[in-house]
């Protein structure tokens, strides 16, 4: 059987992590890395390049892994195996998926491109190169780097997992404006690595060379092991004068910055929506406390605000809003800390309640700004639930007179309907993801829009001048961001004259500046690393994600025409977007062809349990087979519960009474997952996007031995409840240090040579003895970290009877020695090319250790998760120990 060996690249803004398993380091060697990123005027153009030797006598399986962020678009990758070069072509999206279908039927992978995290996604190819072969790989992306807080940012995560003979970042910055500031940083320099990083700069341009020779990668002289693991961080902002920005042309194309600065900010009048629906209750209640306590620090004294928060119902703070007087503001972080979840989600009333309270406000600044901030976890469920009436609604009462910002906290939510609603009334979206820091990402946000400066901002240009003008109206300006405006100058023009219209908090501000057309081209000669149609790229850039966002909130023959657009220019400039795709072509003896494809936010969603805005017939006969209330009481009795335990009180009709009903199912359904949807184990196998779905009868043993890796020096054993078949104790003992670590339902127990301290599920703490970092979530969740080894993390499930989950992360660190009834996944579990059973779609055939095992595809609630409303999609498989 042919060895795999993992290789993967990550690169974010220059991203760049390269990794492989440790047992086969010394079989594939990368023995050259390169990043050179040519940021220019923003405009950053990334070119990965990566060369790898087979050094073993047999084939192996390399996979190349890019992370970039999500606003990029890729323009080329390819691959050159033994001089041969396959390259990627990009076609139409549909047409490219017709061609790959047949593909898809066999069980083979179409996705190369998937979202990886809140700024990242991953582009994945893997390919077989023969004993002594080379192979180089290389992709190349584009984006326009966005200015927020005073500041744009290149972030280059560093970790090679392995010593490479040619390692080199190269970052070069050209600003025509000038470098008003250029900073560096990292978490893992040293004295020897500060050696190879070189910065040079001037008034306008900057190089900043990491160059680390084998020697200054390593740990110490014995040893094979790289420094290299952490984050190098690019910051750097422009010079601006108090004009009317800054135009730049080349080759008959332009574009306009504009971003003033030290002028007054506009008095706000804010208004915080806060979902206090059942699925907010724990951490994501608690975070949100957290952040509304700071933000109310933040306003400032002429500022106005309230809050209104909502489940099933929607209360106000106050009936009007305050201004950030001292005492409204003691007063107001008093009632934060009131703040308690549960109930369901009733979005649109809230909302209709938001902008009534702003229609009825008095006494507020003349001159000001007013927005509402909503902040919600989930769908709705109570009164209006068609998310279309919803946006209508909400379009409809704001009438153009607020901005809506809409936040959406986890992956229960509806993001594409968030993000419709909030483009539509003068606002953005955005995800907060449900992680520890998720309370700073609120105050980020805020801070974002804390400081309003100018609003109805129009950049004017001569009209028979200019064609494929961006936008140029722009209803707000907040401190610290930056407004970009490009176009194709259509006649031979001497001087491109602008004029800019904006409001400030003082007066009303005409701005003019006259551009000199063969100046500012001449600008550009000569520069030897600036890649020379950089503004016309730009151009179809920031005109494709335009057209994009616009047909977000567009009617469906206008969207047709938009993406019609986006869709030509995307062809035209080789831009990977959502509406194209890039077929990979391989050797001829591997899989052929496979696609890459762009991601928006919205697919970055978990399966919903229910179709927001479905019917209530549709939804009840899909879900539970019921269409009537006979339906309803049979229900109930399978369930467990009375007949008519749930039946309407109200009797204006029977689709009424049925919403009702079903929307109560819905959220207990939510609330009470039953014991049996969850697998005793899950875990993802390594290199693969699969997740697996394990169960294990052992109630006859007095443990399970579910892992070992004498390598990492770790063991797990876990013990089966009596009464349920799921795990109610781990023990995980390390060997450096020497810690065993108890976990039941009951206690947590650390023990160290002697000692033994206790840590009770009924409150949040942390210990740490020598490294090993143990943190306790109350009554959620225990993790056990240790530098440079696989992370521990424990659940703890209550409903409806308590139990323990085991996951793993960082897994990468598992040697190919770990064994045990789950370790086995991490090193001897693979599904086989063409393993679908009978071209079934939900039936393969998964060896693991030698053995072949029929598994099937079924959902199961998943233990991992913040919100156990969201099944896992898993391969499920029965063994015994």
């Amino acid at each position: 059987m042919e060895e795999r060996t993992f290789l993967a690249l990550v690169v974010f803004s220059s991203l760049v992590v390269l990794s492989e398993t440790v047992a086969q380091k010394h079989a594939i060697e990368i023995y050259s890395l390169h990043v050179d990123c040519k940021v220019t005027s923003r405009f950053a153009h990334t070119v990965i390049t990566s060369k790898i030797v087979n050094r073993a006598n047999e084939s192996r399986e390399a996979t190349f892994e890019v992370e970039l962020p999500k606003t990029a678009f890729i323009t080329n990758f390819s691959m050159s195996i033994d001089g041969k070069v396959y390259p990627g072509i990009i076609k139409e999206k549909a047409s490219a998926q017709k061609e790959y279908d047949t593909a898809v039927l066999r069980g083979q992978s179409a996705g190369l491109v998937k979202i990886t995290g809140r700024k990242l996604e991953q582009f994945h190819v893997s390919v077989s190169i023969a004993a002594a072969s080379k192979v180089t790989f290389e992709l190349t992306y584009e984006e326009l780097l966005k200015r927020q807080l005073g500041k744009f940012e290149l972030l280059i995560k560093v970790r090679p997992r392995q010593l490479v003979k040619h390692f080199q970042i190269d970052v070069h910055i050209f600003e025509p404006q000038g470098i008003r500031f250029l900073e560096t940083d990292s978490t893992f320099m040293t004295n020897e690595l500060t050696e190879a990083l070189t910065k040079v700069q001037n008034e306008t341009k900057a190089h900043i060379l990491f160059k680390p020779t084998v020697d200054q990668q390593k740990i110490n002289p014995e040893l094979d092991e790289t420094l290299l693991n952490g984050d190098f961080v690019v910051r750097y902002d422009v010079k601006r004068s108090a004009t009317a920005g800054d135009i730049q042309i080349v080759n008959g194309y332009f574009v306009h910055y504009f971003a003033p600065h030290e002028m007054p900010v506009f008095p706000k009048n804010v208004i915080f929506l806060i979902d206090r629906s059942g699925s907010m209750a724990g951490r994501k209640i608690e975070q949100t406390k957290a952040a509304l306590l700071k933000i109310l620090q933040d306003l400032r004294p002429e500022d106005h605000f309230s809050f209104i928060t909502f489940n099933s119902r929607v209360a106000e703070w106050r009936s009007s809003l305050l201004q950030a007087t001292a005492e409204n503001m003691a007063n107001a972080a008093g009632f934060v800390q009131t703040l308690s979840a549960s109930g369901g989600t009733d979005i649109n009333r809230a909302l209709l309640t938001a902008v009534s309270v702003l229609d009825k406000a008095k006494r507020l600044p003349k001159s000001s700004v007013s927005m509402i901030i909503l902040l919600t976890d989930g769908q709705p469920t109570s009164g209006e639930s068609n998310v279309e009436v919803i946006q209508e609604n909400i379009q409809k009462a704001v009438n153009g007179k607020y901005a809506l910002f809409c936040l959406g906290f986890g992956f229960d939510v509806s993001y594409k309907f968030l993000e419709k609603m909030a483009l539509s009334n003068g606002g953005i979206a955005r995800r907060i993801y449900e992680n520890a820091d998720a309370a700073l990402q609120l105050q980020g946000f805020y801070q974002e829009v804390a400081t309003p400066i100018l609003r109805k901002i129009e950049m004017q240009y001569p009209e028979n001048a200019i064609e494929g003008l961006t936008k140029n109206n722009f209803k707000l300006f907040f401190e610290g961001s930056e407004i970009i405006v490009s176009g194709k100058i259509s006649n031979e023009l001497d001087l491109l004259p602008v004029e800019i219209k904006a409001q400030s908090h003082a007066s009303d501000l005409t701005l003019k500046e006259e551009a000199n057309v063969k100046e500012k081209e001449q600008v550009f000669q000569n520069q030897s690393y600036i890649f020379g149609n950089f503004i016309e790229r730009l151009w179809a850039y920031l005109t494709i994600q335009q057209l994009l966002e616009k047909s977000i909130s567009a009617q469906a023959e206008d969207q047709k025409t938009l993406e019609a657009q986006a869709l030509e220019l995307s062809l035209r400039y080789s831009f990977v977007t959502p509406l194209t795709s890039m077929v990979v072509t391989k050797p001829a003896d591997q899989q052929q062809t496979e696609l890459a494809n762009k991601p928006t936010e919205a697919d970055n969603e978990k399966p919903s349990s229910f179709p927001v805005g479905a019917s209530v017939k549709k939804i009840s006969s899909r879900y539970f087979g019921i269409t009537s209330e006979d339906d309803l009481d049979a229900y109930r009795l399978r369930s467990g519960s009375p007949p008519g335990r749930w039946r309407s009180e109200t009797q204006s009709g029977s689709n009424k009474k049925l919403s009702s009903v079903v929307d109560r199912l819905r959220d207990k359904t939510r609330a009470q997952p039953l014991a049996n949807e969850y697998p005793q184990l899950l875990l993802q196998l390594p290199k693969q996007n699969e997740i697996i779905c394990l169960n294990t009868d052992g109630k006859a043993q007095p443990s399970v031995h579910l892992l070992s890796d004498p390598e990492q020096g770790l063991t797990v054993t876990g013990k089966l409840g009596d009464r349920i078949n799921h795990f109610v104790q781990f023990e995980v003992i390390y060997v450096n240090p020497p810690v065993r670590i108890h976990v039941s339902t009951d206690e947590i127990v650390l023990s160290h040579d002697t000692e033994s301290t206790q840590l009770p599920w009924t409150e949040s703490a942390t210990s740490t003895v020598q490294g090993l970092r143990v943190s306790v979530e109350k009554e959620r969740s225990i993790t056990a970290s240790l530098s440079d080894t696989v992370t521990v993390k424990i659940s703890f499930v209550k409903f409806p009877d308590n139990f323990l989950g085991l996951y793993f992360l960082n897994t990468d660190y598992f040697s190919d020695k770990v064994n045990g009834v789950l370790g086995q996944f991490y090193s001897k579990a693979h599904f086989e090319n063409n393993s679908y059973i009978n071209q079934r779609a939900d039936e393969r055939l998964l060896s693991v250790s030698g053995s072949e095992h029929k598994v099937t595809r079924q959902f199961k609630k998943d233990y991992r998760l913040e919100s156990t409303s969201d099944p896992v999609s898993c391969w499920s498989i029965d063994l015994t120990p």
